[in-house]
């Protein structure tokens, strides 16, 4: 029996509808409530009407993604207890209508970073690419960010200003606005494209975090599984930490979930199964230090949730989005790794043993290319992901059976 093929929906306003996502075989939704505000209370009956949209056209909502944490909660503002007890309050509503599973991040101000969104592949297809040194001339030239040079390697910093002086001013501002608010707006993030000056407000966010290092961002964490995680028990649900995305420090801000070290860290700061992560295949593979498999294996009882996709990584620190299959890490070993996961699951009579699993972003081919979607989020692109990995997922069962 695969891993629950799921896929993620943007709501009412996503130009993917429910019923297409049936007819492509779609087990489960992977959704959140986008309308309500970050740090309030996502309502009872707000909940049950996505929820009865998904049952109605045959698919069960399997995992929220996700329910943000807010800034507040990450850097303990004076408005924390606030915050904890609206989330505690959201997370006792879905368990109530019987939503189990919540991906969510601890990542400071910038949930995910790309640098050219149109990246062209060799086969004509449409990637998202992270260069380092164009990051770092975002970061370090254009948002100008104090002390941002020695946050990075002399050769990076270097790399970086021959980069920047080949931008025309145009070219600088939308490198920026990009990474701060075209990535970020449609999934909850810190600023969205209202806002006069993105650049200022996100220099401002960036310096909340100022006496925040590594450690205090764990202990922040901690407080926050603390708090959460025995209401999350009571109400049946699981919290499924996703990774940073990339999985090393950028903009001066700590990273703390992007190694099997900080997976070490995290299950002892919480010892409950509650305490769960999301196995983003993506994310962790843009640390070329990173063992996957072995990262499967040691994480294997807390995998609440998947995300599969590869990526090319390059010498520098580079890379960019390969597609499902294809890239630096063989997926096929990975897949085989969750599959003995969810078959000890079996054996051992847990009842979450078919873990959602999600074909994360997506190449953009063919007809993709006349529509609208999200950065990452094509729709075409995503069915070939799906299809890969639904055939990888088949030929490793007939293998292990």
């Amino acid at each position: 029996m695969a891993l629950e093929k799921t896929w993620r929906w943007f709501g009412e306003k996503d130009v993917i509808t429910l019923n297409q996502l049936r007819q492509m075989g779609v087990e489960g939704v992977v959704t959140a409530l986008h309308h309500i505000p970050n740090g309030e209370v996502w309502p009872v009956d707000e909940i049950m009407k996505v929820k009865n949209s998904i049952e109605e056209n045959g698919m069960r909502w399997s995992v929220v993604e996700s329910l943000p944490v807010s800034e507040g909660i990450k850097i303990c503002s004076d408005d924390r207890d606030r915050l904890i007890a609206n989330y505690q309050q959201s997370v006792r509503n879905l368990g109530a209508c019987g939503i189990d599973t919540i991906c969510y991040n601890f990542m400071p101000v910038l949930d995910w970073a790309r640098t050219d969104l149109h990246f062209k592949l060799e086969n004509g297809g449409e990637s998202m690419y992270f260069d380092f040194p164009t990051f770092v001339a975002f970061d370090v030239f254009i948002l100008k960010r104090k002390g941002a040079a020695g946050d990075y390697p002399q050769e990076i910093v270097e790399k970086a200003k021959r980069v920047f002086e080949k931008m025309s001013s145009e070219e600088a501002d939308e490198l920026a606005y990009n990474i701060i608010v075209v990535t970020q707006g449609f999934i909850d993030g810190v600023i969205d494209g209202s806002v006069s000056d993105p650049k200022a407000l996100f220099l401002d966010f960036i310096d909340r975090y100022k006496n925040i290092g590594k450690q205090e961002l764990r202990n922040n964490l901690k407080a926050f599984l603390d708090d959460v995680i025995p209401v999350a028990e009571e109400a049946g649900v699981k919290l499924a930490i996703h990774p940073d995305d990339p999985p090393f420090p950028i903009l001066g801000l700590p990273r703390i979930i992007g190694q099997l070290d900080d997976y070490e860290w995290l299950f002892q700061a919480n010892t409950s199964l509650n305490n769960g992560v999301t196995f983003c295949a993506g994310s962790l593979s843009a640390r070329k230090e990173n063992n996957l498999p072995e990262i499967i294996d040691r994480t294997s009882d807390r995998i609440h949730f998947v995300h599969l996709r590869n990526t090319q990584l390059l010498e520098d620190g580079s890379f960019y989005e390969s597609g499902h299959l294809s890239g630096s890490q063989d997926m096929i070993k990975i897949v085989h790794a969750l599959l003995l996961e969810q078959k000890r699951r079996i054996e051992s009579g847990r009842k979450d043993y078919k873990m959602p699993v999600r074909p994360d972003h997506g190449i953009k081919i063919m007809d993709d290319y006349n529509y609208g979607y999200n950065p990452g989020y094509p729709l075409i692109g995503r069915l070939k992901g799906l299809a890969e990995l639904d055939g990888a997922m088949r030929a490793v069962e007939y293998m292990l059976s």
